[in-house]
């Protein structure tokens, strides 16, 4: 047993435990028993999946450690399946919510679902392409499916005869948001209540139809794990298995999520590479190493290296910057990556050549409160006619004393004296954009229209 279990400890379920990902594994004496020895090195690959409902037409960063764990499983030369829940979307899963969700119409899932399929698509391709050495071994297979294509066609009666007759109303009465629920003014509608079903019934498909023996997900779920789980057994007699992984929360202790209000989207026009860049660069010395572990496919001795130069270097900010680098080039690439980087030179150390370097997009993500005008450049245009044509400073004296105070700053540079010449190259780059700012937070982007 002693020597079974040493061979194990090498597994992927030991590894991801040991960093923190696979947060509980149910039913937990099957898969001491069972799954470590399932997920021994040399053993036929298994089938893990993953349910996103395409609630939004995007990601967020609180769905990302669900998409480790399937990618750890995908690099365990394990197979993969990530299911977008166009049907189970036009239900709304109950958990963890006080009333009812806003009804989405069936154009809208359908568009959501698009854009979910692309982002999903977009993490396995960029892990595939920058994260796995081609001689690293296998890399298992991975598959984007919409639970709408079965749940879609599966008739009302059938699915109640079948199904419906092996899950027992007792578990599902009582999960804690049901009982919470029911207990409510609003109290819960036939459609949520029958949510537990339906996920149930996918893992019972992805089952029968592709082998599917592991069902991922948020630690929120394990009550829908376990319907499926309850469901699959029943009808097949198979042991499967339920792996959460822990739910990402803000500093004030909110589900990270749309819900919540705090989203931060993995969908490049909804949360620019910089501005996800920024948010891990902006974690906590407390909360780094934890995520470093989660976030990252880095090995646990090179992130405990990382960490001991820290403790030595704090102020370089180092394990923050790595974090921020390796989730920004998994999201969005190298490219999303070199454009966080620009767009952190160019807004935190001034750097002319980062701003010059820029394009359209990334000038529109860096400053999206910020005005923009288009100029004519006129000759002998100094800084004070800049700052009055862009509307930047009040006409009169307080205009021209706010540049004479040093409230004003060109590219970068403050300028103190308003009657200064604007120089190519200096107040206008070689890009035809000035940027203009006027005391600490308010920008203003000028293009100008002949240089």
């Amino acid at each position: 047993e002693q020597a079974r279990r040493a061979r194990g400890a090498g597994t992927l379920l030991a590894a991801q435990c040991e960093r923190g990902l696979f947060q509980e594994v149910f039913p937990a004496q099957s898969a001491e028993e069972q799954l470590l020895e399932l997920l021994e090195p040399g053993r036929p690959p298994l089938t893990a999946y993953c349910g996103f409902d395409p609630t939004a037409d995007s990601l967020h960063v609180g769905h990302l450690l669900a998409v480790m764990g399937l990618l750890h499983f995908q690099r365990a030369g394990h197979n993969v399946i990530a299911v977008v829940g166009g049907a189970t979307a036009r239900l709304g899963d109950p958990t963890g919510r006080e009333r009812v969700r806003e009804p989405l119409s069936a154009e809208r899932v359908r568009a959501n679902a698009r854009g979910l399929r692309a982002g999903l698509g977009r993490l396995f391709e960029n892990h595939q392409q920058l994260f796995w050495a081609p001689g690293g071994g296998l890399l298992g297979q991975a598959a984007l499916l919409d639970n709408a294509s079965w749940l879609g066609r599966q008739p009302l009666l059938d699915f109640l005869s079948g199904a419906g007759g092996r899950l027992r109303m007792g578990t599902l009465l009582s999960r804690q948001s049901c009982q919470a629920r029911l207990r409510s003014p609003e109290g819960m509608s036939l459609a949520e209540f029958l949510y537990p079903a339906l996920q149930a019934y996918d893992f019972l498909h992805l089952h029968q139809q592709h082998g599917c023996r592991i069902q991922l997900g948020g630690a929120d779920q394990m009550g829908n794990i376990m319907s499926g789980y309850d469901l699959v057994t029943k009808m097949t007699g198979t042991d499967v298995f339920g792996i959460t992984v822990p739910l990402i929360t803000s500093t004030t202790g909110d589900k990270l999520g749309k819900t919540a209000g705090n989203a931060v989207w993995l969908n490049r026009d909804k949360t620019s590479p910089f501005e996800l860049y920024q948010f891990f660069v902006r974690q906590q010395d407390n909360i780094v190493e934890k995520y470093l572990k989660l976030f990252t496919f880095l090995p646990l001795e090179e992130i405990d290296h990382i960490m001991k130069m820290h403790a030595k270097e704090p102020e370089k900010w180092g394990p923050q910057k790595r974090l921020a680098a390796e989730v920004t080039k998994l999201v969005h690439g190298r490219e999303g990556l070199e454009s966080a980087k620009r767009c952190t030179k160019a807004l935190y150390y001034s750097s002319v050549e980062a701003l010059e370097d820029m394009s359209d997009q990334e000038l529109q993500e860096l400053f999206k409160q910020a005005p923009s005008a288009e100029l004519l450049l006129e000759p002998g245009m100094n800084v004070l006619d800049l700052c009055r044509k862009a509307n930047a400073i009040p006409d009169g004296p307080s205009g021209y004393q706010k540049i004479t105070d040093g409230g004003v700053s060109i590219n970068g540079i403050r300028v103190t004296n308003p009657e200064t010449v604007l120089i190519l190259g200096q107040h206008i780059l070689k890009n035809g954009v000035s940027l203009l700012r006027i005391g600490k937070k308010n920008y203003y982007i000028i293009k100008w229209m002949q240089f």
